[in-house]
């Protein structure tokens, strides 16, 4: 007979999967390379991104501190990954969740937070400054004061944002006995780049921490432009980031993102979303730079099935950026 004595790797629920993701060495994705390339599953949390981290880290401190109680309303614009860590934390701890989203939602994720029972509200036209991420949390305001007992997470803001990621990092420095020489991390709300930047100058170590931004983002002082690719890059400037902690910076375009998502797959056959095609897209650039038998670490961020209609569509891909299939066929043998 099985008793509660005797089993001891059961998880009590599901929100207690969230972390411990594997650490996977990518040996093909960078053949030419005489650097150790490592991905951090973050794919393999419950709801399928590194976003769980946030969201249930979030939620708990707000319900420690009594600012949300059971069957109040959480309200958060996102992307998508934010708000599916979110649907699946306000189940579990009974509450009620409005996500407010854009055009660039993809209908893959859109029909997910559907499912989990989560109400969506729709920005349908940008801002003029700040385009459709202001334009979303001008939305948040109007929401947080129509609806009574209504908290916003806000990602953008939130301390307890980078403060989610200690653990990650931690993981990851313990995995590789605290020799981490570069990390390469996508930027949004820079709430994880941060939390990485705070562990390591905490820490004192020596890892060197580089940024992806999506080029069209204003985080590192670029010029708004149109993107299709979500998940990374930003219309306003981030609360978290400070340039002094990290040791620079990249900026990828869309079709980088979409080559990087592409190798990934040909190579190491792991299906990822968009962000962790550029951070591999930033790394290919970087990579002559790194010197020989240095562990460079990413994240693996997110599920790329939420993408078989997009990044992994030849289709939408020829539609949408015509230019690009000889880039393709030239670099993962379309």
């Amino acid at each position: 007979m099985i008793t509660t004595a005797n089993v001891l790797n059961v998880a009590n629920n599901i929100v207690a999967t969230i972390g411990e993701t594997p650490l996977v060495r990518l040996d093909k994705l960078f053949p030419d390379s005489h650097a150790s390339i490592y991905g951090k599953l973050e794919a393999a949390n419950p709801s399928g991104s590194l976003k769980d981290r946030t969201s249930i880290f979030i939620v708990r401190r707000a319900l420690e501190k009594g600012r949300i109680k059971r069957g109040d309303t959480i309200i958060e614009s996102s992307s998508g990954n934010m708000a599916l860590g979110l649907a699946q934390a306000c189940i579990h701890y009974g509450l009620n969740l409005i996500v407010v989203v854009d055009p660039n939602l993809n209908a893959h994720t859109e029909k997910l937070l559907k499912t989990y029972g989560a109400k969506l509200e729709y920005v349908k036209s940008p801002a003029i400054e700040g385009g459709f991420l202001a334009a979303r949390l001008n939305r948040v305001q109007e929401l947080l004061k129509a609806i009574p007992d209504s908290f916003w997470t806000n990602q953008y803001g939130n301390p307890n944002n980078p403060m989610a990621h200690h653990k990650t990092i931690d993981e990851i420095c313990r995995d590789l006995g605290g020799d981490v020489d570069y990390f390469f991390v996508s930027t949004s709300t820079c709430g994880t780049l941060m939390g990485y930047a705070d562990y390591i100058h905490q820490n004192n170590l020596p890892t060197k921490l580089i940024a992806v931004d999506a080029l069209g983002s204003v985080l590192f002082g670029g010029t708004e432009a149109k993107r299709l690719i979500p998940g990374h890059g930003a219309g306003v400037p981030s609360q978290f980031l400070d340039t002094d902690r990290i040791a620079g910076n990249l900026a990828v375009s869309d079709i980088e993102c979409i080559v990087g998502c592409w190798s990934l797959l040909k190579s190491e056959g792991i299906l990822c979303g968009g962000s962790t095609g550029g951070v591999i897209a930033a790394i290919d650039r970087y990579i002559s730079c790194i010197p020989e038998s240095s562990n460079c670490v990413f994240l693996l961020v997110d599920r790329g099935e939420r993408y078989l209609d997009t990044i992994y569509n030849p289709d939408w891909i020829k539609t949408n950026f015509p230019e690009s299939e000889a880039l393709l066929k030239s670099k993962v043998g379309w």
